[in-house]
């Protein structure tokens, strides 16, 4: 697969990962289990890394710790959370409960969850990372609205990654977020890799235009994810899911030819005139 620079320490990680929210918000049936631990095999033997979580994202922080520990895989893992809360006593509160849930004593990556209390969190933050903790920090939002936000995020605090959404339904980042992630030396997480507006189940019949094919893009979710991480900015993207197929889908996009800035350009018209 396919890997990217971590600016701030230059770590290599691969461009696919996995997002949490919703696909792995499930109960102990192990029969609901069983198909996420079969997307956890296929993303470490894919060549993946990132598994991304939240406490915002109720019970997936539990449900990953469990299947991590139970496949003895916590060493393949770039773990991520957030801490979502607002108060100092609440934020360390919230992220032991992270430590606890996802059964590790190092998280790779904490951030900031949407912005919430920022500057308080951060400083406990920066705290445990010094003494190692936490490994990277980073803030995170879902909403183009928030650009500008995430922008004076940037600027006022010392990042080693930002999380946002980056897409071919949502290109707004590369306007000034992903060319300032650059300056700066931010690795950039793209979530909602996939769009937020349903065109992949609504393409599902569609076929794929034939110069796709010549490049070795075989299904939209591939052509959707090969658009998100050829951008230069771009150091993973993080698509969820709780189907193993569609993870063994989406974790093609991390082989292959990558799409220059032409190629990139004809995707994005080609994804608005459909």
């Amino acid at each position: 697969m396919h890997t990217k620079q971590i600016p701030s320490s230059g770590e290599e990680l691969p461009v696919i990962g996995l997002g949490t929210w919703q696909g792995f918000d499930i109960g102990n049936d192990p029969d609901d289990r069983a198909p996420r631990k079969e997307i956890l095999n296929t993303l470490f033997d894919g060549g993946g890394a990132m598994v991304d979580s939240s406490p915002m994202y109720h019970r997936a922080e539990g449900v990953t710790g469990d299947l991590l520990e139970g496949m003895g895989a916590h060493n393949k893992a770039f773990i991520a959370t957030k801490v979502w809360t607002a108060g100092r006593a609440e934020g360390i509160a919230e992220m032991n409960r992270s430590f606890a849930l996802l059964k590790t004593d190092t998280i790779d990556l904490m951030q900031v969850h949407n912005l919430v209390d920022l500057n308080t969190q951060m400083k406990t933050m920066r705290t445990w990372k010094e003494e190692g903790r936490f490994r990277y920090l980073g803030v995170t939002h879902y909403a183009p609205g928030a650009i500008d936000k995430v922008l004076d995020a940037i600027r006022s605090h010392d990042l080693d990654f930002v999380q946002m959404m980056y897409s071919l339904d949502e290109p707004q980042a590369a306007d000034q977020l992903l060319p300032l992630c650059q300056d700066k030396g931010v690795a950039f997480i793209a979530n909602r890799p996939l769009g937020g507006s349903g065109r992949l189940r609504r393409l599902r019949n569609t076929p794929l235009p034939g110069w796709a094919l010549e490049m070795g893009i075989d299904s939209w979710a591939r052509f959707s994810l090969k658009f998100t991480v050829a951008h230069p900015g771009v150091t993973c993207a993080i698509p969820g899911t709780g189907n193993p197929q569609n993870m063994a889908d989406n974790m093609g996009a991390g082989y292959g030819p990558i799409p220059d800035e032409k190629q990139q350009a004809e995707m994005l018209g080609y994804w608005r005139a459909l």
